[in-house]
């Protein structure tokens, strides 16, 4: 079951069975470092492994900033059991004109396997369709990423195609899998 409560800056806290997805903070740097550290993780995202805490503490505080200025859809994933966070999810690319928003998401290699990233993903899936009154929701991803490929298929995506050179990781042009959602397919399945 999914319960939200508001919190300031019109992002709200969701709660799922097992973890808490909620605005980032800057005590969240040695959970964060933890994982963004390890090149397995990073090995599909834009950004370069983090070689310090101070780096993460600079990435927080960019995310931190975009908050204040209303820029930056991102959640923290805590996982309740721990009080840890454990990741991060999602909605980049947001365009409310057009009612769509792209997922993304990355978590801690020590969690991997156990559904948190789909839990997350449902959570934040049921706020998007509801409350941001999304049409459709994208989740581009690199081609070789199956841990993501089955993530989204038991998210109820659906693949649409290949995006060719769509975007640049680790300075080399990538081809991305393009999957996406649309709001009747989901209410279909809920």
């Amino acid at each position: 079951m999914l319960k939200t409560s508001s919190t300031n800056n019109n992002l709200p806290v969701l709660e799922t069975e097992r973890l808490i997805l909620r605005k980032l903070k800057m005590e969240d740097a040695k959970d964060m470092f933890e994982y963004a550290s390890v090149a397995s993780v990073s090995r599909f995202m834009p950004w370069e492994v983090h070689k310090s805490v101070e780096e993460t503490k600079g990435f927080l505080s960019f995310i931190l900033q975009s908050y204040e200025q209303k820029k930056k859809l991102t959640w923290a994933i805590e996982l309740k059991s721990e009080g840890k966070m454990i990741g991060t999810i999602d909605f980049v690319n947001w365009m409310p004109k057009r009612f769509k928003a792209e997922l993304a998401y990355v978590l801690s290699h020590h969690y991997w396997g156990n559904g948190f990233t789909a839990e997350a993903g449902k959570a934040l899936l049921a706020y998007g369709f509801g409350d941001m009154e999304l049409n459709k929701v994208e989740a581009p991803i690199m081609l070789d990423n199956v841990q993501s490929r089955r993530v989204l298929e038991k998210l109820g995506m659906k693949f649409e195609g290949i995006a060719r050179q769509h975007m640049i990781i680790k300075g080399e042009f990538v081809d991305l899998a393009f999957y996406s959602l649309l709001k009747s397919e989901y209410l279909i399945g809920k």
